[in-house]
């Protein structure tokens, strides 16, 4: 099994967070993908990155990007590479000799992936930030939270992976398709903020058509909505509820019990919070199991809210394989799944 990306180069130099996320993805479904260490004069690089499982399926050499001999060898590599992600502050590529006119000129098919906060412009472009910070200027942060709290960061997903690393993989194999059909590479710009806002498309769409208010906690997908929302149950743990749909909303009502008048009004936003007090209590009278059983595997749009060790135990996770064990590591299996050009084994390093 060789991969759907079997046959192309990547150099990574070694980051943190969203840029390893993009190799790995790449690394996943068959690209070679070259991670350059730093050397620290006690080479050879052991396996302090092996055990992150950002850094599975790689390569790894370690090189001095401080001396003459270090940068003769990344330019070596990249000479024979389709692409190249790096993930410093911009102008330091430059300051060591490694900027994309250089590197260009050494292979004019590269893509130069460049994958920061802020982006390559802009006044925050030379400033230090995380996840946080890119999802905030986005405006992505703003939706994300309960009605009347503070904004709620969704962990580091929608910036440094949804936004940056994705957007990155996603910006790597469309530039290397047209490099293949131009002949001509070129530079990648993927900011997080960009990345963020664009993520943000669906509820820009909805705020252009007068269906969003511009607050938290008061909209269809955002907890607003008393059938879109997570319940806790007697046993303190969760549900997810989705009934958008009239028909799910009716199976809902049917499964749940629900025959009060009163949640036939189901796109009223004045009644949703009334009904949301409504399903609180109801759904505390039962365990997630016990809701589980009566819910499961039906189309009320529903999932019981599982932990990080509860979800590769549930039967739909097991049966699709999607967390693997590699090493004794228990990770994310790669995806999506070719049917043709399935990812190779993972492997740890």
């Amino acid at each position: 099994m060789a991969g759907a990306l079997a046959g192309v180069t990547i150099i990574e130099l070694a980051g943190i967070g969203p840029g390893p996320f993009a190799a790995m993805m790449l690394a996943d479904h068959g690209a070679r993908v070259i991670r350059v260490e730093r050397a620290t004069g006690r080479a050879p690089v052991g396996d302090s990155g092996n055990r992150d499982i950002l850094n599975r399926n790689r390569e790894v050499i370690g090189v001095d990007l401080k001396s003459a001999d270090g940068i003769a060898r990344v330019r070596e590599l990249v000479r024979a590479a389709d692409g190249l992600i790096e993930g410093f502050r911009p102008g330091v590529m430059e300051r060591l000799g490694l900027g994309p006119d250089v590197l260009l000129a050494d292979n004019p098919k590269l893509v130069y992936g460049r994958m920061t906060g802020w982006g390559q412009t802009g006044p925050y472009a030379p400033l230090a930030g995380h996840d946080i910070n890119y999802i905030a200027l986005s405006g992505a942060l703003h939706s994300y939270g309960r009605a009347g709290e503070k904004p709620t960061p969704p962990v580091n997903a929608v910036g440094d992976f949804g936004g940056g690393g994705m957007f990155m993989a996603f910006g790597m194999v469309a530039g290397i398709l047209s490099a293949r059909s131009t002949g001509k590479g070129q530079v990648i710009d993927c900011a997080m903020t960009d990345g963020a806002a664009v993520l943000s498309a669906m509820t820009y769409t909805f705020l252009a058509n007068g269906q969003w208010r511009d607050e938290r906690g008061v909209n269809l997908l955002d907890t607003g909505a008393h059938f879109y929302d997570t319940y806790e149950c007697a046993d303190g743990k969760f549900i997810s509820i989705g009934s958008i749909e009239p028909q799910f909303y009716a199976l809902l009502r049917e499964k749940a019990g629900l025959s009060d008048p009163a949640f036939d009004l189901q796109m009223d936003p004045r009644q949703w919070g009334p009904l949301k007090e409504k399903l609180t209590a109801l759904f505390l009278s039962k365990t997630r199991d016990e809701w589980c059983a009566i819910m499961e595997h039906t189309d009320i749009c529903f999932a019981p809210v599982l932990s990080l060790k509860e979800a590769p135990e549930h039967p739909h996770n097991k049966e699709r394989g999607t967390f693997i064990e590699v090493d004794g590591i228990l990770q994310p299996a790669p995806a999506p799944r070719f049917s043709q050009t399935p990812a190779p084994p993972v492997r740890m390093g």
